[in-house]
């Protein structure tokens, strides 16, 4: 059972929001590398010092702004799998929920897959949260795997790409073939970056209107990965 909150904390918990909503104006505004404390301090109305009491740094108001969108971007991507049951069907949500979400939240999608911060590094505490995307995708593979729908490839790896690929299969704990693996991190790679492609308009008066050639690169990396039709 939840305990409920105080009044200080569901203030907090207020004021919280209110910061984090100004930093995310700020990144549309002027991107990430020209996040400034005091200026969401100055449109919020606070003095420096209080805001600090919240985000002691710009690189903690950052950390929270890229934890809050890997987690946004993994609920929207877990309930696209979550509607589908046939593996191919998930791939196809899932592949159309990254483009939908990225297309709705542009300047949260390029924070966490764009260009880095200058003299920002990430901590630990973002990797769990940057991680749900990618489980998901590989969980559809590993699904038609043991239900023996999946296309295994009958192909020899080089051994550090093997090596790189048994070492996820075994985080996954899936037993899957590293070809297997290796092609659903091509597929997952290629899916972002089609994505991003779009997003920061390597595809503008060639794929335009993007959707077409997004729809057909996710059918062309279903088959590569061997996900039945």
């Amino acid at each position: 059972m939840s305990v409920p909150r105080t009044a200080r904390e569901r203030a907090r918990a207020e004021i919280t929001r209110e910061i984090t909503d100004a930093a995310r104006r700020q990144l549309a505004e002027s991107g990430a590398p020209a996040l400034s404390l005091r200026a969401i301090a100055r449109e919020l109305g606070m003095v420096s010092s209080a805001l600090y009491r919240y985000f002691p740094s710009r690189d903690e108001l950052l950390t929270t702004l890229i934890i809050e969108a890997y987690n946004a971007l993994g609920d929207t991507v877990e309930q696209a799998v979550a509607s589908r049951t046939a593996p191919r069907a998930q791939w196809r949500a899932l592949s159309n929920a990254v483009r939908d979400w990225a297309i709705a939240h542009p300047h949260e999608y390029a924070l966490v897959y764009g260009s880095p911060v200058p003299g920002y590094r990430a901590p630990q505490t973002t990797v769990g949260p940057a991680s749900r995307g990618p489980l998901a995708a590989l969980g559809i593979v590993h699904g038609a795997w043991q239900a023996g729908t999946l296309a295994t490839p009958a192909e020899t790896l080089t051994p550090e790409l093997e090596t790189q690929s048994a070492l996820i299969a075994a985080f996954l704990n899936s037993g899957m073939p590293e070809a297997a693996v290796a092609r659903a991190m091509v597929g997952l790679t290629q899916l972002f970056g089609a994505v991003t492609f779009e997003l920061f308009g390597q595809l503008d008066n060639t794929m335009d209107p993007a959707g077409p050639f997004f729809a057909y690169s996710v059918e062309t990396m279903a088959d590569l990965i061997g996900l039945p039709k």
